[in-house]
């Protein structure tokens, strides 16, 4: 029974949009039509961009960019910065979930290397989720919803990116001076305890332990397979193509790569589409939630990633309105506020949560705050960039 009830709150928001699916076969009855429902290259792009990403992080490349980002780090704030900056970049191109399940873990590593305080740590932490999280929203592979509205809306790359740089640009600048100005308060609250050891002894040992091995042959295979599925999402390459050469390479490189992928994202994909086809034909349905859409897109999107996260509000609300470019910018946002409003922050919440002495209450209630505060300042910077 306990078994099956962490099942359900680890998979709830799959859980949800499979009875929602077959809710709505009730209403639609199931057909040859359903298979029109899906979109299949965003499935294919998502399934190999994970299998890619996860092979990298297999074969040391991750650890090997934290060590040499760490390397010109001499204090704890300047470790702390390169952290947040490696993960608001990496997650351009690996996604934000990908970024923490590499960083996150290397992360409390240091940390208890450096014996740093409590309160440092869960700031880190909370910051390199945001990092993440706004970082990704970058490039149209930096995370599901991106690449899904991508190609629901048929967006040019330099239309994708002239929208979303403004809103990358001014998160990097709340990022860092978030971090400056978190540190200069915790520095003058709790004045640093000098060290027994030398800072340049300690560090330099911290830094050869959290190196890894690294595999250079299969970096490059799966750096040229990334290359190659970005070559598809930019519509250079058919997908079907990418997904057969990135399928059978890994098939005969590491086919255990297979099992690290987010079967449950790729499936909550489908449900949602299923859900979305049928209700779509519902026409009361449908025009009562795109007249409540017409005009608010942006902030239905963020009310909606609150509550079921951006990937799910994304899928939803993509059926009932023709602004893509406001759907694009809302759900993005939509992924700072509550824990769940983007599912990869969980992500690092778990993580946390698994250490001995971790103190969740004051993680939730450091995350819930800044997340906050970074949403309504880049919700009112919308406004002021109409």
């Amino acid at each position: 029974m306990e078994h099956f009830i962490e099942f359900c709150r680890k998979e709830a928001v799959t859980l949800i949009a499979g009875l929602l699916a077959f809710a709505s076969c009730f209403v639609i009855p199931p057909s040859a039509e359903y298979m029109g429902y899906i979109n299949w290259s965003v499935l294919a792009l998502l399934f190999c961009l994970m299998t890619v990403s996860a092979g990298l992080r297999a074969a040391g490349a991750f650890d090997w960019l934290c060590g040499k980002l760490l390397g010109v780090c001499r204090t704890e704030l300047g470790t702390e910065l390169s952290l947040e900056i490696l993960c608001f970049f990496l997650a351009m191109l690996l996604t934000n979930d990908v970024t923490l399940v590499t960083v996150v873990p290397f992360t409390l590593l240091v940390w208890r290397k450096m014996k740093a305080t409590a309160g440092s740590l869960i700031r880190t932490l909370v910051m390199e989720t945001v990092a993440a999280n706004l970082g990704s929203m970058l490039t149209p592979f930096g995370n599901p919803q991106n690449l899904y509205l991508y190609s629901a809306y048929g967006f040019s790359i330099g239309d994708f990116l002239t929208t979303m740089f403004p809103y990358a640009a001014a998160s990097f600048v709340l990022i860092f001076a978030a971090t400056v100005g978190m540190a200069k308060r915790e520095k003058e609250q709790n004045p640093p305890v000098p060290e027994k050891m030398p800072a340049s002894s300690r560090k330099n040992n911290w830094k050869e332990d959290a190196a890894a091995p690294m595999d250079h042959r299969r970096i490059a295979l799966y750096a040229a397979l990334f290359a190659f599925a970005v070559l598809s999402v930019l519509h250079v390459v058919s997908t079907p193509v990418m997904f057969a050469v990135i399928t059978l390479s890994v098939l005969f490189s590491d086919r255990s790569l297979f099992r690290t992928v987010d079967y449950s994202l790729l499936l909550t994909f489908v449900f949602f589409f299923v859900f979305i086809g049928n209700i779509g034909k519902v026409p009361s349905f449908s025009a009562w939630l795109s007249g409540v859409m017409q005009g608010r897109e942006l902030i239905c999107a963020i009310l909606a990633s609150q509550i079921i996260s951006n990937v799910p509000a994304a899928l939803l609300l993509s059926g009932f309105t023709a602004d893509g470019t406001s759907l694009l910018i809302g759900t993005n946002l939509g992924g700072l506020g509550t824990l769940i409003a983007s599912m990869a922050s969980l992500i690092t919440y778990k993580l946390y949560a698994a250490e001995p002495d971790a103190e969740t209450g004051r993680y939730f209630a450091l995350f819930t705050g800044i997340n906050v505060i970074f949403l309504v300042i880049l919700t009112a910077f919308t406004l002021f960039l109409k």
